[in-house]
């Protein structure tokens, strides 16, 4: 049974919904959105929805610029500071917090993941460069985080596609044709519900293979 909490932070109040393992949990991963949207994000609700029948219990966090209602995410540190003001609840439960989100969220959980102590770090379409401009590489965030880190990443996205990844100690797996939002155009050879199964089923083996 999934449960909402609001926890205030410096930056306002953020809400947490929380979607409990449904056996023993060992781990909880908690993910937040992109600059653009909210946890309805397709591939937030899949993971909420696949990951408690492995002992994961998962925390969607809604930065407080959404909880407010506003339509434009704040600079970058203000977001730090509304994860870092709600991380005390993610480790409530007691067990080791995986740092995650898309986009903004991504680069959120790669900056903060050492200084709050996470287990390891979930990249879902991080965005590598704005669109058009590889030369504004932030590849530094994500070389920088500094524990087991996993990138998803489509494989048309134009914030980065997976061949534009430098080397690093993080692992990278591609959804086919996924775009940024890790929509596949109906001409792909793989359907949208396949798509985001690859998402899934790569955070599943990822995140048995920690700890």
């Amino acid at each position: 049974m999934t449960t909402s909490e609001i926890i205030s932070t410096e930056a306002g109040d953020a809400r947490i919904t929380w979607h409990p393992a449904r056996r023993k949990a060992r781990l909880v991963l908690a993910v937040s959105h992109g600059a653009g949207g909210g946890v309805e994000a397709r591939d937030l609700q899949a993971l909420a929805r696949v990951l408690p029948g492995h002992g994961v219990s998962v925390a969607l966090v809604e930065q407080p610029w959404r909880v407010a209602g506003k339509k434009l995410a704040p600079a970058p540190k203000t977001l730090d500071v509304g994860w870092r003001g709600l991380w005390p609840a993610l480790l409530k439960p007691g067990l080791p917090v995986i740092s995650g989100g898309r986009s903004a969220g991504a680069r959120v959980a790669c900056r903060t993941a050492v200084e709050l102590g996470a287990a390891a770090v979930l990249a879902l379409g991080f965005p590598l460069h704005p669109p058009g401009k590889p030369e504004k590489s932030r590849a530094d965030e994500l070389l920088g985080s500094g524990v087991p880190t996993l990138v998803v990443q489509g494989g048309n996205d134009p914030f980065g596609r997976p061949e534009e990844f430098p080397a690093g100690s993080f692992d990278l797996v591609e959804v086919p044709y996924g775009d940024h939002g890790f929509a596949v155009p109906k001409r792909a050879e793989i359907t949208q519900d396949e798509a985001v199964t690859v998402i899934t089923d790569a955070v599943v083996k990822w995140v048995g293979s920690l700890g």
